[in-house]
């Protein structure tokens, strides 16, 4: 149980810490930019490793690209019908729909990692990805002219629901095979790397230009390094 807890906050806490940071201090945007980049690269990395690696192992080809496709399927779907939703407003909001749409089957793959010996290659990526999401998205809702307190509010509930869904990862699929493990954990592997591409590897390059693709770099190695 405390294991439980101590991923669960260390995977959700950044994004309050993130947005009470980013409504009070606007880091350099070349800052920013590598974080977000570093942060895409260890996702990567977590996806193909933690995730997508051990479905395929235990689950096999059928099954595991399946719940992958469903997983980028669902991602692109619902990131589209949110774009519609904050039309005229899209950095900010973005981020936030974003973190949350990705961030559900993450975290939830993160418990599920729990059953066995939990993932710390994706536990660090999810820690490094959220805080300079939330900050750049916390620092882009001010810019709309939202309060503070407003601000700090969505992504407070964002943080309970992500730390919600490790504690669902862990307890709801405690005991279940390897070959039903393969299915969250491929799922979220189609929905990290689409968020990726769609949101945080845009967001980085807008603010940082082509020179942060080597914080990608890095971050790639870094979390295969994890992972092994």
């Amino acid at each position: 149980m405390l294991e439980t807890l101590v991923f669960a906050v260390g995977a959700s806490l950044p994004l309050l810490l993130g947005a009470v940071v980013g409504v009070r201090w606007r880091p350099p945007g070349n800052l920013v930019a590598t974080a977000l980049a570093f942060a895409a690269g260890a996702l990567l990395a977590a996806a193909a490793f933690e995730l997508f690696e051990p479905a395929y192992a235990d689950g096999g080809a059928l099954r595991t690209g399946l719940a992958f496709a469903a997983g980028a399927l669902l991602f692109v779907g619902a990131d589209y019908v949110t774009d519609r939703k904050v039309a005229g407003s899209p950095t900010g909001w973005a981020l936030l729909a974003a973190v949350t749409l990705d961030g559900i089957p993450e975290n939830t793959a993160l418990g599920v990692s729990l059953t066995e010996t939990g993932s710390v290659a994706l536990l660090v990526a999810v820690f490094a990805s959220n805080f300079p999401e939330a900050l750049a998205g916390a620092a882009a809702m001010q810019d709309q002219g939202r309060s503070d307190k407003s601000i700090v509010g969505l992504w407070a509930i964002a943080t309970v629901l992500l730390g919600a869904s490790v504690c669902l990862g862990r307890f709801a699929f405690d005991g279940a095979s390897p070959q039903v493990l393969a299915y969250p954990l491929a799922f979220a592997a189609g929905a990290v790397i689409t968020s990726v591409i769609d949101t945080l590897a845009p967001e980085a390059f807008g603010k940082g230009g082509p020179l942060i693709a080597l914080a990608s770099a890095a971050g790639f190695g870094t979390g295969f390094a994890l992972s092994l």
